[in-house]
């Protein structure tokens, strides 16, 4: 087993405390023979296509990664090979909040769900797992210019500011994708939860800075494509990890689109086959449309729209002034003068902190209660605020330019890079122009930021470790079941017959196993084509199964590809 704890990778071993919170446990233990040949099967039916349409050649990808063909990765192998690359890996419990996945990304971390497809769902899973993750994702990461965008993408993706409603479609999509994959789910609490994910896609109101990134993120990392409209190359991962979209996406009813800035207006289903595709001609260009969407995000366009942007989200979020000191709370109102802030006000506990790191005695317990300073231009201002001289003990008036009067007696300056950043006065009063009071000596001690302009907005804490000791955690966790004697007698049958193929001995016994497996699990057929694979293809038990696979593939419409498609691996072979 490789715990977080074990893992022997710079990326990982770097992860902050607040990210460190989503890794579990691999348990290689758990996975069942079934499960190995489930993961067989895909990638040597992705080896088999998508080394023609792949954009990067697919084996050689798989190896820089640590993967093969042949069985389930181990995460620390994964991660001794993505190390030479500058990347890592850790293990997960299904979806994550979305904040949480792009910071994964932004620090060179894949994030991969611990557990598995099911046979039932072997062509695509709307839950995220480790072939989806691993496969899809990894063999790309090797790619230069492709790696340099996805972790970009996530230190973008990591400021994004988003609304309640995108928290209320995460759980319900990681709702329904946990419930897709139990294998006794009753269909009132399937429809329940589809009727649920289908009812918040519908009503998310104006999409946040996440909602429309995300959209950004599928069309390019999930399901994107390169090179031409009329020949493109796969490089998503959601395409390169369904052996069923893989193939039906390059129809020509899916249409093919150029992709540029206008991506972001097209919104996708998780649970459906895309109606559309964006083709990039170069990696280059999905940085330049992310820079084109970033360059309107809170983050660099700071004052008025960030701050509302802000109040929108009504979530832990912070505010940066022009000095570079850093606010860190939830922003509930603000003031504005001649279309500028002029004062914030963050209820409940609240940070400062400066380029990240939260300054000595300005933690939350210390603004337990909130946080609220002006910000503007003095009047009749000569010299910045910021580079004043100001001295300590004395009685300080500050008037500023939006009517706004701060005054009381300094008893503290903290300076950063030579400027004035926070004044904390005692005895300090705070009004408005209108001589409405905004901070009460008998409030205690007043800490005022310094600052004419709020330069950025941006989601979550300035530092992380100390505000957000514990993070959003999900509502639910992924299902793992409790296996019958039956379904374990199915998973010894399947041991068997790939002991036979490694070991290259008791080939003597694939007839015995076969009989056993006709008689007692007749509605399996991916034990059958693996026994199939061992067998000279001409003598009778190999035509006997060969018979009966064909046979279940038309009794079977929702098996007819996935046999016919083994079968001609059998073929080629």
């Amino acid at each position: 087993m490789d715990s977080f704890e074990d893992l022997n990778n710079p990326q990982v071993k770097a992860l902050p405390k607040h990210l460190r919170q989503y890794i579990v446990d691999q348990h290689y233990e758990h996975y069942t023979p079934i499960d190995q040949a489930i993961w067989r099967y895909v990638m040597r039916q992705n080896y088999s296509y998508l080394k023609d349409v792949a954009y990067y050649p697919y084996i050689p990808g798989l190896e820089k990664a640590g993967l093969t063909i042949e069985r389930i990765p181990k995460l620390q192998e994964m991660n001794d090979a993505l190390a030479k690359i500058g990347w890592g890996a850790v293990t997960v419990d299904g979806f994550i909040p979305p904040a949480a996945f792009m910071e994964y990304q932004a620090y060179k971390v894949l994030v991969i769900a611990a557990d598995i497809r099911q046979l039932k769902h072997i062509e695509y899973t709307p839950a995220p797992d480790i072939i989806h993750e691993s496969a899809g994702h990894a063999p790309i990461i090797a790619d230069p210019d492709y790696h340099q965008y996805l972790s970009y993408f996530g230190s973008i993706g990591a400021k994004a500011m988003f609304s309640a409603q995108d928290y209320e479609l995460y759980e319900a999509i990681r709702a329904l994708s946990i419930l897709k994959e139990m294998p006794d789910a009753d269909p009132i609490d399937l429809k329940k939860a589809e009727d649920q994910v289908a009812y918040w896609q519908k009503n998310m109101g104006e999409p946040s800075e996440m909602a429309l990134l995300s959209r950004l993120h599928w069309w390019t990392v999930e399901y994107g494509l390169i090179g031409n409209l009329e020949n493109p190359k796969i490089y998503g991962a959601g395409l390169l990890s369904s052996i069923g979209e893989s193939a039906t996406c390059m129809r020509p009813d899916v249409k093919k689109l150029w992709y540029n800035q206008y991506a972001v207006n097209y919104p996708y289903d998780i649970t459906q086959p895309q109606q559309q595709l964006f083709v990039t001609e170069t990696f280059q260009n999905l940085i330049d449309v992310l820079e084109q969407f970033a360059d309107k995000m809170a983050f660099r366009v700071g004052g008025v729209y960030g701050l509302q942007k802000a109040m929108e989200s009504n979530n832990t979020c912070t505010v940066v002034y022009s000095s570079g000191l850093q606010v860190t709370g939830t922003l509930t109102d603000f003031i504005k003068h001649n279309g500028k802030p002029s004062f914030i006000k963050m209820t409940g506990p609240s940070a400062l902190a400066f380029e990240d790191k939260q300054l000595d005695g300005h933690g939350k317990n210390y603004h337990k209660d909130g946080y609220s300073s002006p910000v503007g231009k003095l009047i009749d201002e000569k010299v910045p605020l910021e580079y004043q001289s100001i001295e300590i003990g004395k009685l300080l008036v500050l008037h500023f330019e939006s009517g706004i009067m701060v005054m009381g007696t300094v008893t503290k300056i903290l300076q950063q890079n030579h400027k004035n950043i926070l004044i904390s006065f005692a005895d300090c009063t705070v009004m408005n122009k209108n001589g409405e009071c905004l901070f009460d000596p008998s409030w205690g001690a007043y800490d005022m930021a310094v600052g004419e302009y709020i330069v950025s907005v941006f989601s979550g804490a300035a530092n992380k470790s100390t505000f957000e000791e514990i993070g959003y955690r999900p509502k639910t966790t992924t299902y793992h079941p409790t296996y019958s004697e039956s379904t374990l007698n199915l998973h010894r049958l399947y041991q068997r017959v790939r002991n036979c193929r490694e070991h290259k001995t008791g080939h003597e016994r694939l007839d015995h196993l076969w009989q056993t497996l006709h008689k007692d699990f007749p509605n399996d057929w991916l034990c059958a084509m693996e026994i199939l694979e061992l067998l000279d293809q001409q003598t009778a038990l190999a035509q006997t199964i060969t018979g009966y696979l064909k046979d279940k593939a038309a009794q079977q419409p929702e098996l007819n590809k996935l046999i016919n498609d083994g079968l001609s691996l059998l073929v080629n072979q």
